[in-house]
Order: structure tokens, then sequence, then C-alpha cells
């Protein structure tokens, strides 16, 4: 029972599965193409794959985990366990285990654990932050905004008109000048008019 255990017949097994399906796979494809080894070819493949699920079925599966080694007998119900932290005696018990390595493991593991719960008492402190008056802030902060836009426009309303104005006494000046010049003119002709009589 050892060899089945073993890393070399892991190798060959999954080699033998492997290969089982490729000629399964070429033979499948054989046969859609009307080859004339596709029936020879998926014959040996299935009946490969038969055998080799027959065999899988046979030895049965592998455990996927290796909680025994930490804990023997953990998948016995009424086993007695031992875990490490029971003391250094039940670490030497334990077949390929070194005490100082799981200890020096289970220390780095601890540090992280540390430094994963000071990272959430910082999350805590954040989550106990009154954010009740954000909100308030933002409406103001808001209103703030708008009646800043209304007076800028009433700023550019207010240039519009200024220039306006300006435009409106540069007219009158002119207007002023023409009068002027009119009324020069007719205080020259009576000037005339009253020489000549």
């Amino acid at each position: 029972m050892s060899f089945i255990k073993s890393k070399g017949f892991k190798y060959i097994k999954n080699l033998v599965i492997g290969l089982g399906a490729a000629v399964v796979l070429v033979g499948a494809l054989a046969k859609l193409l009307s080859h004339p080894l596709a029936d020879l070819m998926l014959t040996v493949g299935l009946l490969t794959e038969a055998g080799i699920f027959a065999f899988l079925g046979i030895i049965g599966p592998d455990p996927d985990y290796y909680w025994n080694k930490l804990y023997p007998g953990l998948d016995n119900y009424n086993a007695k366990i031992q875990p490490l932290a029971a003391g250094p005696a039940a670490a030497e018990d334990l077949p390929g285990l070194n005490g100082q390595v799981v200890e020096q493991q289970l220390g780095g593991m601890l540090t992280e654990l540390q430094g994963m719960s000071s990272s959430l008492g910082s999350l805590k402190a954040l989550q106990e932050v009154d954010f009740s008056s954000t909100g308030d802030q933002i409406k103001t902060m808001g209103n703030f905004y708008s009646r800043m836009n209304e007076a800028m426009a009433n700023i550019s309303d207010s240039l519009e008109d200024t220039k306006n104005y300006k435009d409106q006494l540069t007219a009158l000046n002119q207007n002023l000048g023409s009068l002027n010049s009119v009324y020069g003119n007719i205080l020259s002709a009576m000037g005339n008019i009253r020489r000549e009589a």
C-alpha cells in the first residue's frame, strides 16, 4: 500500500490518465474525419480509460488535507486529539514534524494576526467618527456656491449695463459737442447780423 501513496505512483497514475484521455480525443477526432484507424483508436482509448477508472475506484481517493499530521486521528470520531499547543511532547510524538519549526510558523502567524488586529482597530476608530454634520456642511457649501454663481451673474449683468451707460455717455458727449458747435454758429450769425444792422 505504501507504493500507492508514493510520488512515483501518483506521477505514473496521472501520466496514464492523461495519455488515455489523449488517445480517446484523437480517436474521436479521427472518427469525425472518417479515418480508417478511428475505431481502433477509440476502442484502445476507452478501454484504457475504463481500466483507469476501475483502478481508481478500487484504490480510493487521496485525502486533500494534511491535518492528520498536526492532529493525528482527526478523521476518527473517537480519537483523543492532542493539539500541538498541548506542549513539546505532543509535537515530538508526531512523525515528520519539527516542533521548533511549527512554533516559528505559529509565531509568524501570531505577528500577522496582531498586525491585522491593529488595522481593524484603526477601522473601528474610523467607524466611530461622527459624520452626521457633514450633510449639513455640504448643503451649506452648495448654498454658498449657488449664491456665488448668482452674484457672478449679477456682476456680469452690471458690467454689461456699465458698458451700455458708457456708450450712451459717449453718444451724449458727441451730441452736446454738435449742439455746442450749432449754438456757436447761431451766436456768430447773430453777431454778424447785429453788426450789419
